[in-house]
């Protein structure tokens, strides 16, 4: 049954859109319940200021360094509450300062505002210095407390208001004049500062959650005697003939001796067998789909892109209809996955969250005994620099990397006393814990604004 909405002449005139999809029951309810508050205003009348992003000539991408100490923020940093750092770029200190007028200082608030529209995300003290590029819009304030906006922004009402500002339709963006009309809800000072608290404190558990990650890892690499390994990549070496044949491969970085030292020093030192090897060890792909439906009509479908610091993030799942599901390509909690294409290095322990969803066809599963091994500890390891040059070394292809089952078998595991495993393992488990509570965190923090919007607080 179609859904039509009725909007006075009026209304056309005051934001000047004449597309029927500004118009949608759903977006006009969720403003009208704003308004019906009386605690809102125009975001453009909250005491504070927009700045847009550097002109993309003012700074290209070919003048990124490495490393340093002033960060490049792009559009697909911003993402729902905080900017996510797993892959920073940075920019040389004479531009930063060439470009000061745009430099974050905590407390701001950024907004992706072409391609991925209407992520939100609060700048805080560990990412500054750091300047941000033209994919996003600022708002400073010093009259709102800036953690509870971006609470607000990521509510339900929040992103709704903000999907609905989206402009265009082969190119689509948000520009500043949809930002300043945007109606904000404006709790009460002390409700203000509670919402904002349960961001900064999630904040903090997000920073735990990767330090103790970190400390997991340095663990590993100081296990195995490789924490300050640093390879040496030769310019030129050769191979012998034979070695071309029993590998099947004729590309040069296969045979870097690095690859072949770091796989003997494994096995010599610690017993490490090749996956293929261990025989309690089940290797498979999963399965390829592209039905989606709604979360509460189907089953997780665990895609390469859902992986991070070692886990599966929930937050952008898809499913698919369990109906569609084929049985021996689901999710069993410990399973451990790692990518078959795209970024080759990557690996995850299945949680219990996931239990019964889909393994895609872009993942690799491996599931055992996690009495004779550790589940944590085998995808920390994996994931870990070590694992990921293995499984590099072992993908095939020029223009598009790829793993396969039988690539993945020939990469050698090295098997730790198994009291050492738990203790990386239990570092794990704490930096994943760190970060289910910051979620609940921020869960709480929407809720609570919603509840406010609502009359239910």
């Amino acid at each position: 049954m179609a859904v039509t909405s009725v909007v006075s002449r009026s209304q056309l005139e005051d934001t000047l859109r004449l597309d029927a999809e500004y118009y949608q029951l759903a977006y006009l309810e969720t403003e009208s319940r704003i308004i019906e508050t009386g605690s809102y205003v125009p975001w453009g009348h909250i005491g504070g200021h927009f700045i847009t992003g550097p002109f993309g000539s003012e700074f290209i991408i070919e003048n990124y360094v490495a490393e340093g100490s002033h960060r490049y923020v792009r559009g697909q940093d911003v993402k729902e509450f905080f900017l996510v750092d797993t892959d920073n770029v940075y920019i040389p200190g004479n531009d930063y300062k060439r470009l000061s007028k745009y430099a974050l200082a905590e407390g701001d608030i950024l907004i992706s505002v072409v391609g991925t529209l209407g992520n939100a995300a609060v700048v805080d003290k560990t990412v500054t210095p750091a300047i941000f590029s033209c994919k996003s819009t600022l708002f400073r304030s010093a009259t709102v407390n800036p953690f509870y906006l971006i609470a607000y922004l990521n509510c339900r009402f929040g992103r709704i208001l903000l999907q609905r500002k989206v402009r265009g339709a082969v190119q689509t963006g948000l520009n500043i004049d949809d930002l300043r009309s945007l109606p904000v809800f404006i709790a009460e000072s002390p409700l203000q500062d509670q919402i904002g608290n349960l961001v900064m404190n999630a904040k903090e558990h997000y920073d735990r959650s990767k330090s103790v990650y970190s400390q997991a890892e340095n663990l590993l690499l100081k296990e195995l005697g490789l924490k300050n390994f640093k390879p040496k990549y030769e310019l030129s070496y050769s191979a012998n003939l034979s070695k071309t044949f029993a590998a099947h491969r004729v590309d040069a970085e296969y045979f870097q001796s690095i690859y072949d030292y770091i796989q003997k020093y494994l096995i010599n030192e610690f017993g490490a067998r090749s996956i293929g090897e261990v025989d309690f060890i089940e290797v498979t792909t999963g399965q390829y789909s592209e039905e989606y439906v709604e979360k509460s009509q189907g089953k997780p479908y665990i895609r390469g892109i859902d992986i991070k610091n070692g886990t599966i993030n929930t937050d952008d799942l898809v499913y698919i209809a369990s109906g569609d599901q084929t049985e021996s390509k689901k999710a069993r909690g410990g399973d451990v996955v790692v990518t078959r294409v795209g970024t080759i290095g990557l690996s995850a322990r299945i949680p219990r969250e996931c239990e019964g969803g889909t393994i895609s066809d872009n993942l690799i599963r491996l599931r055992f005994n996690e009495k004779r091994l550790d589940s944590h500890y085998v995808a920390l390891f994996l994931g870990s620099p070590i694992g990921a040059s293995l499984m590099i070394r072992n993908s095939r292809g020029s223009v598009q990397q790829r793993l396969n089952q039988e690539t993945l078998k020939e990469v050698v595991v090295p098997f730790l006393p198994s009291e050492t495993q738990k203790k990386i393992a239990s570092l794990v488990q704490k930096s994943h814990e760190a970060r289910k509570k910051a979620k609940e965190l921020l869960e709480e923090a929407k809720s609570k604004v919603e509840n406010l919007i609502e009359g239910r607080a």
